[in-house]
């Protein structure tokens, strides 16, 4: 009984595999970049345990074990760089996810169509712009001589000029601002694909029963956000312990002073390679972040997946 059970299930496969040969065909190119680029390369994993010799080679390099893991968890910046790596991406995380899906919600109310194609095309505008052209506006806006704030606190308040890149004060704000313009009008885009899919019936049957605006937003809207939310924020999670280099980096200009503030693990293992020129240190680096990152989106969906199976990633 079990053989012919294997029998029509191994025919029923290779029927559907023949019948869909054309979406399988299809596939294969993002499957071969898939592999190219995301599989063959984990091979320089190993990096993260030599002293990585060019002459030698990856192979012919001498092991040293654990060591290149030792500068990041020895050093006295430790907790320093993983605190702001991780408290900066909780706070991007929640405060992004929250906008965007307010932006969205208010640009699907608007009764113009227009008026909403031109604001979306505003608010996404500043996600394709890089962070070398973001740390030059930024600029123009905190420079101590002649930046925009600078100009207004004195004209409205009578305050001397600031030298923004010199004070730590201010700098966590900045980034949770400078974060929010150039990525909530691009996530907006996802959570409003998503409201579009909604039925327009489900609207209908609450305005007959005289629901106001907000109880359809949050009776219908938000419920069928759920779902879209959840693998957004897994994904998210996935990368709380990596920092946005240009952001971090580019930003504030690499001022010493502010490293207690815009430290995080990318930045300074971008500082100890180019100091001490040991590539295993940052494949270490590396490794342990995609480590935690995979640790964390099993863990978050496997709690996901207990509240509700639907939202979960797998």
């Amino acid at each position: 009984m079990s053989q012919s059970t294997d029998k029509k299930k191994k025919k029923n496969f290779l029927y559907n595999t023949k019948e869909e040969l054309t979406l399988h065909a299809m596939a294969l190119p993002a499957l071969a970049a898939l592999f190219v680029f995301s599989y063959l390369p984990m091979f320089g994993i190993v990096i993260a345990f030599k002293k990585l010799n060019v002459a030698k080679g990856i192979l012919g390099s001498d092991w040293v074990g654990f060591k290149n893991f030792q500068f990041l968890f020895a050093s006295t910046d430790a907790w320093n760089i993983t605190r702001n790596t991780v408290g900066y991406n909780i706070v991007f995380i929640l405060l992004n996810t929250t906008l965007a899906m307010t932006l969205a919600i208010l640009i699907n109310e608007l009764y113009s169509t227009r008026l909403a194609k031109v604001l979306q095309t505003i608010y996404i505008m500043p996600h394709f712009l890089s962070m070398a052209v973001v740390s030059i506006i930024v600029f123009a806006f905190l420079s101590a001589r002649n930046g925009y704030l600078n100009g207004i606190l004195q004209d409205l308040f009578g305050k001397q000029p600031v030298n923004w890149y010199n004070d730590r004060t201010w700098w966590p704000l900045f980034f949770v601002i400078i974060h929010a313009w150039k990525g909530v009008g691009y996530s907006s885009v996802v959570y409003l694909a998503a409201i579009t899919g909604i039925s327009k019936e489900y609207y209908e049957a609450a305005i007959i029963d005289g629901a106001s605006k907000v109880q359809q937003i949050r009776y219908i809207t938000l419920p069928h956000l759920r779902t879209m939310m959840a693998i957004l924020l897994l994904m998210a999670v996935g990368g709380i312990f990596r920092g946005d280099f240009g952001l971090f980096y580019l930003v504030p200009q690499n001022s010493g002073v502010l490293y207690p503030v815009t430290d995080v693990i990318d930045t300074y293992v971008y500082r100890a390679m180019t100091m001490l020129n040991n590539p295993g240190m940052a494949a270490a680096a590396g490794l342990y972040q995609s480590l935690v990152g995979f640790v964390l989106i099993i863990t978050v969906n496997r709690i996901v997946s207990k509240i509700d199976p639907e939202s979960a990633l797998f």
